[in-house]
């Protein structure tokens, strides 16, 4: 077997790396010879959202645990029952919450000018009762029923509202949008910044998306209702969409 002594080796890669080095500036492969300019672009629209996801609850009392729980049950059957009369799928009704919690009595605050009662001395909260809390979180589908399933939701028994909130259910069309303005923006912004240095805008070498952002449903948040004689005003008002771009153009002096 023949062996290259150690010169001989340095010998060979001497002769090779040239090659290399000259294959790879024909080709432009080198980085540190390129000259690039780096630029953002932001894309954003606005829709108006198609459906609404609203949470409420029924809030029940009773003097023992067993009749909460059961008053609780039917109130919810009943308001289930409404929902689905309304049109609303049961893919769409998902409890977000059951709260069993007892309540206590309080010690009555002494009369002004009385002195306090021996048996108050020592007072220990005792219960007295019971507090049932059912919630559950609503897809409505149809924005233009909105005010009306509002108002039939309390009508069966609900008596409390936990929020509200809208979104854009398919966003996929809106984000495509909005990616484009970004791309054209980052161009924009690029051709401007090598016109006022006096260099020749290239092809673009890398570019980076950051995630589309689609704001999370916009909370209207909720107190007790109260019954209403006429459907509850709804404003849905619009969502905006967005997308980031980084991109890495290429750069020339000019001929």
């Amino acid at each position: 077997m023949n062996r290259l002594t150690p010169p001989a080796v340095a010998l060979c890669l001497a002769s090779i790396s040239p090659l290399r080095d000259a294959h790879a500036q024909e080709h432009g492969m080198h980085a540190h010879d390129r000259r690039t300019v780096t630029v953002s672009g932001l894309g954003e629209i606005s829709a108006a959202p198609d459906v609404a996801d609203i949470s409420f609850g029924v809030v029940t009392e009773a003097p023992t645990a067993r009749d909460a729980l059961s008053t609780n049950n039917q109130a919810m059957t009943t308001l289930t029952e409404q929902l689905k009369g309304r049109g609303i799928a049961a893919k769409d009704i998902q409890t977000t919450n059951i709260n069993l919690n007892p309540r206590y009595s309080q010690p009555q605050p002494p009369q002004p000018g009385r002195p306090r009662p021996p048996q108050e001395e020592g007072f220990t909260p005792r219960i007295v009762g019971y507090t049932v809390t059912n919630s559950v979180r609503v897809t409505v589908r149809d924005l233009n029923k909105l005010g009306e399933l509002l108002d039939a939701v309390v009508s069966a028994g609900a008596n409390q509202m936990n929020g509200i909130g809208f979104r854009i259910e398919e966003s996929r069309a809106l984000l495509d949008e909005a990616r484009k303005r970004a791309v054209a923006d980052a161009k924009r912004k690029a051709e401007q910044l090598c016109g006022e240095l006096g260099v020749v805008l290239g092809a673009p070498v890398a570019i980076t998306e950051s995630d589309g952002f689609m704001p999370p449903p916009r909370p209207m948040m909720g107190r007790a209702m109260m019954m209403a004689s006429e459907s509850v005003p709804v404003a849905p008002g619009e969502e905006e969409l967005s997308v980031s771009v980084q991109v890495v153009f290429e750069i020339t002096t000019p001929n």
